[in-house]
This record gives structure tokens, C-alpha cells and sequence, in this order.
């Protein structure tokens, strides 16, 4: 056998030393890489962070989060804040509504808030607080102001856009708020307050409820005409509104967007009962005329209507009110004028009732309650020799008669049963209800009355398609709409009873229905004021609205808004009431001085000129005069938006802007599951979940994590590991690549050099 030649000692210690050597290389290349991977990830967070996307653990109080693209990262969502302030003088009130965007994250974002005004609000004015300075909002053509604000946006400008979806919806859109910022916006409009007999009322919206659209219509039918000669038209289509519907946020989730209010009241007349029945006031009384109120609770989320109902002590109202401005070379009056009722009882005509009741899912929870308990209330005001039929609607329809029966205790009790099995679940498909509503069998029956009542919380999308509807088959009908529900669509209501010739009556809680629908019922069993005409003095050209002077039931007042060269004169106002002929004079040159009676007047007439194009079916007939007249009185249409421009740059060049839907609060006493569907709750549920205990439910900063996956019209994040971050983490992987690649050479060579020794 043989034997390797044993080597001495001296020449084993040269390769031990190598080898730890090696092994010292090896480890220093570990801990190399490790720490090139702590700057990567670090300059990656880094990255992120700049772009505003935090952990669950960043926010130092409750945050409302948006999921984004990287996994464990949120952006902080711009917050919101309003405060109102109203100032009522006798029968015209003037608002502003201060909106507050907070940026609580440390990207740069651009804000969008959809919320709702009045539906006769003249929005006028627009302003942005920026720190010490305040800009401006000019009106503008809603194009030209929509790209103002976008060339605005990307060049870094801080900038605010209003624009309105709806008479009653408005869209507020603030570019380039910093990080830790706040950027101010105040919008201030005028109206006219709403008048029932001896009760003065207004009402301040406070979030947009979600809107049902419904499923693609069948083609229309032909229209012949007779004496057409065999020609038809097809009837014009509703064409798209664009309307924005927010992110709607789970009531789980907590409340946002906290509101505070305040009201200043100078009646006129002597002050009696003020009340608020859906808030609790704080009130103070200045003399027997004025006082002022604001939320008990400072600060209430804006998850319902603010309603201000008040009533003269015991004198009854003034009767007439007269209110004038001048502008330019031309006088504008707003008359109020409440008819008196007189002692004339003649015998009431029998009515045919129609009773249409929505019970589609928005209506679930207290708005159904208030529904079934308004038409079965409804139910037992109808007399003998009354006929009446009751249609139900959600995605389907059901009439519970073929055609109109008599009112007697069978068919009432049938009736009866048939309401107090409905439950609320499904779509909004309004337009087939108030078709089979308006399908008059017996037209020409003149005996009776025909009334139409629709109690509805108007959560639809199409509107025009009903007033199309109404205006161009009602007939005989009169149409009358029961608001039910927290957050009624006021502008669908007013404006299909005012097609309808009939009145707009809101049902907000239980404890209103007797009351509400009882005034309902005593205008409907009360002679109509009809043929109403105003003559204005002679030779004096004038521009009244509305013309024609509509229908008025018991107790409403005469409201008209008039435009001439010169307030003299006397304007005269004939009529009959219960039959009887009705006259008032009254002196145009009179009455006080006011600002915003000339915005009233344009409002109102934009309001006619697009009711005209509704019942034309031609919905830019009027479109030139509509932005003719809101250019100049400044006005928000539908033609024109208010924008503010801060010509100074903000945003760093390279700094990337998100932008973000603000989410609205889900309307009070509304379910979600019902509106949104069992899916859409279970996701937004679990996110509800992850809430941080302690995390305040209405705060400036509010809440956990949403389901940003199930809110439509967020625009996620999509540059969380931008170019920059890329780049970065490219250079620092190929440099730890040569290193590795180095320190592997190196000890290869090494162990050759070792061997090559052993082997001598």
C-alpha cells in the first residue's frame, strides 16, 4: 500500500488562514447584502411615502384610509368639514357654506365632493382661502371653466371647480392640496323659503343620497299624430347626464363629514312656535321679530336634511310681501302673495285617487314605515263615492286593481292588507309606475278629481324621463309627490309636482305622518285656486315667472319673479277661489330694497326655460339663453360653473397628485344591504372590522380602511413604486450583483492558489 506523504505542520496553517479568510468574505458579503437590501426597502418606503401612503400604524388619531396597490400601504383620503350659515329675512334666505379640505397624508392630492343644495338655490359666489389670501371664483362657460381648472391642476395651481349635476347636486373639485393642508371654499347662494298657509320653512340639505339607474329602456314607440298623413316622430331620448354618484362609506365605518350650522331668523312679523324636527337647536329670541339658532350639538354628520319650520305668534301671516332690486337700468321684484280662503264652502267634487308607493330597497328601515303608514292614513281619508287604486313599484310593478274602484270597506280592506305586506327590496324603476299612474281610462269624466299621489324617497337618476313623462300625458291628473325619508330628492319632488300642477309634501320621521299627510289631504279635499293671471302696469314691458301662473291649492301663495325697466304702477292678480272671483292690487314701487332679488329672477327663469325644453323633448332648445342669462347674473346652471384659480404654483414639478373622491355618509335610517346589495355589505363590513378601538367615529380625521375595491370612482394609486423607486432599486441590485460576483472570484482564485501548494 501506499502512503501520501504527511505534510508538515508549518504548511496546513496558509490554507486554515485562507479558508477563514474566505469564510470572514463570505459573511461580510451577507451582511453587504443585507444591508443593501435595508436601503432598498427603505427607499422604496421612502418613495411611498413622499407619494402619501402610510401604514395602519402611521396615523397618529383615527384616519379615513383608501387601500392602494402595495400590500400594507393606505393613502390618507382628504377629510372634510362644513360650516353653514343662513340668514333668513323675511320670506329670502342667503347661505354660505363653508367647506374645509384637510390633507391630514404627505402626498399632494386633488379633492372631490359631491353634495346637495336647495333645488331653488342661485349659487353665485365662490371663494378659496388659501393661508392669508383669498381667491375669487369667476363664472365661466362649463367647458371653458373645466379646462381652465385642469390646465390649473397640472401645472400645480391651486384651484376649485363647482359645477352642478342637478338643480339640487353640486360637484366640488380642489387641485393640489399639500401635505398637512387645508384649503377653504366658500359658496353662498340665495332661495326663497317655502310657505304652507300659516308655516314658513326651510330646509338645508346635507348629503346626496345614492341614485338608482335604471336598466337600458326598450326602444321607444312611434308617435303618430293625427292628421299626421301616416307620419310619426319617435320620441327623443333622455340624453346622459353624467351624473357623479360618490363613494358611499358603511354606516359600521363611523360617521364623516361633520357640519355645523347657525341661523339667523328676522321673520317680519311676530315670532311664535320655531322648531327643528330632525336636530336639536339651540335657540335665543331677540325681540318679538328675530332670533337665532344653531345645533345643540355643534356638530352633526351630514347623514340627513336640516329642516326650520316657524310660525307667526297670534296674529296670522302677512299676506302679501313685495321685495325689489335694482340692477343696471332694470328693476327686479319678487311678490308672495297668499290668497285668502274666504268663508266659501261649495260642495267637493268626488276624487279618483291613485296612490303609487315605492318599495324598492332605498326605502328599507323607516322610510318604508313612514310610506305604508302615509298611504294607509291616505286610505282611511277617502269618502263615499270616491274610486281609488293602489300601484307598487321596485325593479317590478304590481296594480293591485285593474282600474280604479269604488272606496267602499271590501276593496279598502283589501287595500289595506295589501300595504301592510310590502317590504322594501330591489331596483328603482320609477317610469312604468308613473306611466300606469297617468293612464286615464275615464279622461273625460269631469265629476271627479283625479289625483295622482307618488310617496317616494326620488332616489333615481333619470328624472327627465319623468317629467318628460308627466308633462306630456297628464291629462286631467294632478299630480302630487310625498317625499319620504331623511334625504329625500327635493329637486325630482318640487319639480315633478310643479309638471304635475300639484304640491310637494316631505314626510322626514313617523311623528310627521299624521300631521303632513292631514294638510296633504285638505288641500286635495279643498276647490283649487285656478285661472290665475297677473297684468302689470301699462306699457311697461315686462318678463314674469313662472308664466302661466300655475294651480294653487289652499293656503299656498302666489310666488312670481318680474323683471322691467322701470318698478311703477300697479300690478293686478286675478283669480277664483272655491269658485268665486278673487282680485288684489298691489303697487309695484313699493316694498324694500333688497339684494339677490335679480339672481331669484334668473334662477326661476332658468328653471322655466328647462321645464320648456322638457316638455318640447328637445333638451337644448333653450340652451343659449340658459347660459346667456346665468352669465349675467353669475349664476351656477347647468350651462356654467364658478372656478377659482391661485396663479402662484404649488406642487413641486415631478411631485405626483392623486386625486379622490370624498365618500358620503349613507342617508339616516337607510340599509346598506338593501341598497348596495348583500355582497357589497359583507365587503365593507369586514373592512368595518378592522377599526382600531378607540378610533373616533366623527372627528376631523375619521375611521378605518374602507373597501376601496368596492367603492366606484376612487381612483386608486397607481404609481406606489414609480420610475424613480424603480430605477433605485435597480442600481442597488446590479451593484450588489458585481460585489457577490467580486467576492466569488476572489475566493475561487484563493482556493486554485491553495491546492496548487498542497499539490508541491
Amino acid at each position: 500500500m501506499s502512503c501520501s506523504p504527511v505534510r508538515p505542520a508549518s504548511a496546513a496553517r496558509p490554507l486554515g488562514q485562507r479558508s477563514s479568510v474566505a469564510r470572514s468574505l463570505v459573511l461580510f458579503s451577507v451582511f453587504v447584502c443585507l444591508v443593501l437590501l435595508a436601503i432598498v426597502s427603505v427607499a422604496h418606503r421612502a418613495q411611498a411615502d413622499t407619494q402619501g401612503l402610510v401604514g395602519l400604524d402611521a396615523p397618529e388619531s383615527g384616519a379615513l384610509l383608501f387601500k392602494s396597490t402595495e400590500p400594507g400601504l393606505y393613502v390618507p383620503a382628504p377629510l372634510l368639514a362644513t360650516d353653514v350659515k343662513i340668514d333668513v329675512t323675511g320670506p329670502i334666505a342667503r347661505t354660505r357654506v363653508t367647506q374645509h379640505f384637510i390633507n391630514p397624508g404627505d402626498g399632494w392630492v386633488e379633492g372631490k365632493y359631491v353634495f346637495p343644495l336647495p333645488e331653488n338655490a342661485a349659487v353665485d359666489t365662490l371663494k378659496m382661502v388659501v393661508g392669508d389670501r383669498v381667491i375669487e371664483g369667476q363664472i365661466k362657460e362649463k367647458a371653458e371653466a373645466r379646462r381652465a381648472y385642469e390646465e390649473a391642476r397640472d401645472a400645480g395651481q391651486r384651484a376649485s371647480l363647482i359645477e352642478q349635476q342637478r338643480p339640487n347636486a353640486f360637484v366640488n373639485s380642489v387641485a393640489n392640496i399639500g401635505p398637512k393642508e387645508t384649503i377653504i371654499v366658500q359658496i353662498e347662494y340665495q332661495q326663497t323659503i317655502r310657505r304652507d298657509g300659516e308655516t314658513f320653512s326651510l330646509r338645508f340639505p346635507m348629503v346626496v343620497a345614492p341614485r338608482y339607474v335604471p336598466r337600458a329602456a326598450e326602444p321607444q314607440l312611434v308617435d303618430f299624430a293625427p292628421g299626421g298623413g301616416g307620419w310619426g316622430h319617435v320620441q327623443p331620448r333622455d340624453p346622459a347626464d353624467g351624473l357623479e354618484q360618490p363613494p358611499v362609506r358603511h354606516p359600521d365605518e363611523g360617521k364623516i363629514n361633520p357640519v355645523s350650522l347657525s341661523v339667523t331668523l328676522d321673520a317680519g312679523f311676530p315670532l311664535g312656535e320655531v322648531t327643528s324636527a330632525f336636530h336639536k337647536i339651540a335657540l335665543s329670541r331677540d325681540g318679538k321679530t328675530k332670533a337665532s339658532l344653531k345645533l345643540a350639538e355643534d356638530v352633526v354628520p351630514a347623514d340627513k336634511d336640516f329642516e326650520l319650520v316657524w310660525r307667526p305668534a297670534e296674529a296670522r301671516a302677512p299676506s302679501a310681501a313685495l321685495f325689489r332690486e335694482r340692477v343696471g337700468n332694470e328693476d327686479y321684484l319678487l311678490v308672495m302673495l297668499t290668497p285668502p280662503s274666504g268663508d266659501v264652502q261649495p260642495a267637493t267634487k268626488p276624487r279618483e285617487a291613485i296612490f303609487v308607493i315605492d318599495n324598492s330597497g332605498s326605502m328599507s328601515g323607516p322610510s318604508m314605515v313612514q310610506a305604508k303608514e302615509s298611504l294607509l292614513f291616505a286610505l282611511d281619508r277617502l269618502k263615499p263615492g270616491d274610486m281609488f287604486n293602489v300601484i307598487r313599484f321596485d325593479h317590478t310593478m304590481d296594480m293591485l286593481f285593474p282600474a280604479a274602484v269604488p272606496a267602499h270597506g271590501e276593496n279598502l280592506d283589501k287595500a289595506r292588507r295589501f300595504v301592510k305586506n310590502l317590504e322594501a327590496d330591489g331596483g328603482t324603476e320609477m317610469l312604468p309606475a308613473m306611466q300606469a299612474a297617468l293612464r286615464d281610462e275615464n279622461r273625460h269624466d269631469t265629476s271627479r278629481l283625479r289625483q295622482v299621489v307618488f310617496l317616494t324617497d326620488g332616489a333615481i337618476s333619470n328624472e327627465r324621463e319623468l317629467f318628460s313623462e308627466i308633462t306630456s300625458n297628464l291629462g286631467r291628473s294632478r299630480v302630487f309627490t310625498v317625499g319620504i325619508g331623511s334625504a329625500p330628492n327635493s329637486y325630482f319632488m318640487a319639480r315633478a309636482a310643479e309638471a304635475g300642477r300639484g304640491t310637494y309634501t316631505h314626510i322626514g320621521s313617523e311623528t310627521q305622518v299624521a300631521g303632513r299627510m292631514s294638510e296633504l289631504f285638505e288641500k286635495l279635499e279643498s276647490p283649487v285656486m285656478t285661472n290665475i293671471t297677473a297684468t302689470w302696469p301699462d306699457g311697461r314691458r315686462s318678463e314674469i315667472w313662472p308664466n302661466p301662473v300655475p294651480d294653487l291649492y289652499k293656503g299656498e301663495p302666489v310666488v312670481l319673479s318680474a323683471r322691467m325697466a322701470r318698478a311703477a304702477g300697479t300690478l293686478v292678480l286675478k283669480g277664483e277661489v272655491a269658485g268665486e272671483p278673487w282680485e288684489v292690487r298691489m303697487a309695484v314701487n313699493g316694498g324694500e330694497a333688497r339684494p339677490g332679488i335679480g339672481k331669484l329672477w334668473a334662477r326661476r327663469k332658468i328653471e322655466q326655460l328647462e321645464a320648456d325644453a322638457q316638455i318640447a323633448g328637445d333638451w337644448e332648445m333653450n340652451d343659449g339663453e340658459i347660459l346667456r342669462v346665468a352669465l349675467e347674473h353669475h349664476l351656477v346652471s347647468r350651462r356654467t360653473s364658478l372656478v377659482a384659480i391661485d396663479v402662484t404654483p404649488a406642487r413641486p414639478d415631478g411631485a405626483p397628485l392623486t386625486q379622490r373622491d370624498l365618500p358620503v355618509n349613507l342617508p339616516d335610517g337607510w340599509d346598506y344591504e338593501k341598497v348596495f346589495g348583500p355582497d357589497h355589505a359583507a365587503t365593507a363590513a369586514r373592512h368595518a372590522s378592522m377599526m382600531p378601538a378607540g378610533a373616533p367615529m366623527l372627528a376631523m380625521a375619521a375611521a378605518p380602511p374602507p373597501a376601496a375595491e368596492a367603492m366606484a370612482g376612487i381612483a386608486l394609486p397607481q404609481t406606489a413604486t414609480g420610475a424613480p423607486s424603480l430605477i433605485q432599486s435597480g442600481v442597488l441590485f446590479l451593484m450588489l450583483a458585481g460585489l457577490l460576483a467580486a467576492i466569488r472570484w476572489i475566493q475561487r482564485l484563493w482556493v486554485s492558489t491553495a491546492w496548487a501548494r498542497r499539490r508541491q
